[in-house]
């Protein structure tokens, strides 16, 4: 039996989404680790206003994710793989032994700050379902301007794209996307174009945050984001952390890899279930569970019994 970490990013997170974890040691152990290194009280983060902030939304979910994982590995629930969407995958990095959680808080708020400042308005994300990719790749080819630019973003299903980009230029690719049938299309929460060569310059800089941070090789693979393959280096992970910032997060092709791998259990770090809908619909035969829904006791026990065959 082989269990897959899952780890949310951007998007998911909800007001109030730290205080919904459960008053468990090693969550409050996370909590106050957390509050050292960024030299305030995290609990103070997850508030609907101080959300706007991608700074706050990408610490709020690396701190989620790693408390929530950390109280699994305690249990005895251990993975055999993990894989992050965007920011997330700063989270599977920390589980897998990649690299040290500190150096993750301090990493993951110089990239939302650099992300922040390349792009403080104007630009967004947003996401279509129910068209096949072929045919969003062609109304965002077709509709691309320099002026309002916009690019394919996550390849997360067959029939789901995230866009990123010039907000005008989003809103009117999603315009074309229902009248070519797509069953929902519509703006995300998100302030800044990630996934996009616009982000290059961010994409370099990150790339040179990373150069100062010790890297080890995973305990288990770590699945990239930019080519939704199995990373085993330390080295190709930091790599992968930083490139895959301006490129296409191929999260589809992840999935589908993580089935070939021999997962049978997927159990998706709170908060959400995105991942979780994602990989049911990818892979119906492995079993996918999110931690938001079903609470930490149940995940431990469903985990356990995988873990036991």
């Amino acid at each position: 039996m082989s269990i897959a970490f899952l780890f949310p990013g951007q998007g998911s997170q909800v007001p109030g989404m730290l205080h919904e974890l459960p008053d468990h040691p090693v969550i409050r152990q996370t909590f106050a680790e957390a509050g050292e290194i960024l030299g305030l009280d995290v609990l103070t983060l997850d508030s609907e206003e101080k959300l706007q902030s991608t700074i706050s939304v990408q610490l709020c979910l690396l701190v989620s994710e790693v408390a929530a994982a950390k109280v699994l590995l305690q249990e005895g629930v251990k993975p055999e793989m993990a894989a992050g969407h965007s920011v997330g995958a700063f989270a599977a990095a920390v589980i897998a032994g990649a690299m040290d959680f500190p150096s993750a808080l301090t990493t993951v708020r110089r990239r939302a700050e650099l992300m922040e400042q390349a792009y403080p308005e104007g630009y967004g994300m947003g996401v279509v379902t129910g068209l096949k990719q072929d045919k969003v790749l062609r109304l965002t080819a077709n509709a691309f301007s320099e002026d309002q630019p916009v690019y394919p973003a996550n390849l997360n299903a067959e029939d789901q794209v995230t866009l990123a980009g010039d907000k005008r230029g989003i809103e009117y690719v999603l315009e074309l996307a229902k009248q070519e049938g797509a069953r929902k299309a519509f703006l995300l929460p998100v302030s800044v174009p990630s996934h996009c060569e616009l982000l290059q310059g961010v994409s370099e800089e990150l790339a040179a945050e990373l150069e100062k941070v010790t890297f080890k090789n995973p305990s288990i693979p770590c699945l990239s984001n930019s080519t939704a393959r199995a990373l085993r280096k330390g080295e190709d992970i930091r790599n992968d952390l930083a490139v895959s910032i301006a490129r296409p997060v191929k999260w589809h092709e992840a999935t589908l890899l993580m089935k070939e791998m021999g997962a049978n259990l997927f159990l998706e770090m709170p908060p959400g279930r995105v991942l979780t809908d994602l990989a049911s619909a990818a892979v119906p035969s492995v079993r996918s569970l999110s931690l938001s829904e079903s609470g930490m006791k149940s995940a431990v026990l469903l985990g356990k019994r995988y873990r036991n065959g």
